[in-house]
């Protein structure tokens, strides 16, 4: 059940979650990066560079070791997805920008994530498991699970544009579901191991999420100067695509263990994002009542 799951279910519902993607994208989203540069720049940098590098610290401060901190590592490396530009719009940031962000990383990841995970099997591999991690293979297959859907639903939102707007509501549900009946099946797949597991990855996973969240949502105040953006790239950076990270722990690694952290992440992300926006939204509650008595 489980490896029909993994090798079966998952991709077909990440081929559907990502053309949920593309239904919300136009090609104003991508020409948006030039029109904008620094703060894509700046996003893009926390995404890519800062996000991996927090998750490296996490691991070492934490003592994690073998699958899980692989598991985590990979999952720093997977691109935000449509829940980040859902929380953006909650939250009142600049969701154009989380949409840019969404689009362009997500055509990138593809590439990136299979040279550096078989970097972190390679580095964090105990050499009890052997898990191989063929980089073309795996390229090819993250591009037709991930960037072919979504220039798919890129032409169709061209197309059929109010179709397009109706199903992308549904896409993002689907997508929370699918990532929950992940987790259950992982956790019934570990047994008994999946306490211990997790009392040993969750405190990195929280980490990790917190402080990357804490760490684009400052970098943005103090280099862009704007609220909303700054918003936008803590969201986008704290939001990673779980799905994908437990695509490739599950269903190319074929490890639960793996799935471990991404799944303790997918969580966690839910909690710390719908806490960032009741903070955010509470101060321009205090903002509005300040200018309203002052004026």
């Amino acid at each position: 059940m489980f490896e029909a799951l993994t090798q079966i279910g998952l991709p077909i519902a990440l081929i559907l979650i990502m053309a949920g993607v593309g239904l919300g994208l136009t090609p104003a989203d991508f020409w948006r990066v030039f029109r904008e540069p620094r703060a894509f720049l700046l996003g893009a940098f926390c995404q890519f560079l800062l996000l991996p590098l927090i998750a490296l610290g996490v691991i070492a401060l934490t003592g994690l070791q073998g699958e899980l901190a692989i598991g985590l590592f990979i999952l720093a490396l997977c691109p935000g997805g449509t829940t980040s530009n859902l929380y953006s719009l909650l939250a009142r940031a600049d969701v154009g920008l989380s949409v840019s962000l969404t689009a362009v990383i997500g055509f990138i990841t593809p590439i990136t994530i299979p040279l550096l995970a078989v970097w972190a099997i390679e580095f964090y591999g105990d050499g009890r498991a052997q898990f191989e991690l063929p980089i073309a293979k795996t390229w090819l297959q993250l591009m037709i699970i991930t960037v072919v859907p979504v220039v798919i639903g890129m032409l169709i939102r061209g197309r059929w544009e109010r179709f397009a707007l109706k199903m992308e509501p549904f896409i993002t549900r689907f997508s929370a579901l699918v990532l929950l009946l992940l987790i259950i099946s992982i956790s019934v797949n570990l047994g008994s191991r999946i306490i211990d597991f997790a009392i040993q990855a969750g405190p990195a996973a929280v980490l990790l999420n917190l402080t990357t969240m804490a760490l684009g949502y400052f970098a943005g105040k103090a280099l862009l100067h704007r609220e909303a953006q700054a918003r936008a790239i803590s969201l986008e950076v704290g939001l990673q695509n779980g799905t994908l990270a437990l695509l490739i722990t599950t269903g190319i690694l074929q490890s639960a263990e793996m799935s471990v952290a991404p799944s303790i992440y997918s969580l966690v992300m839910f909690i710390s994002a719908t806490l960032f926006t009741l903070w955010v939204l509470r101060q321009d509650r205090r903002r509005r009542f300040r200018g309203a008595t002052q004026a």
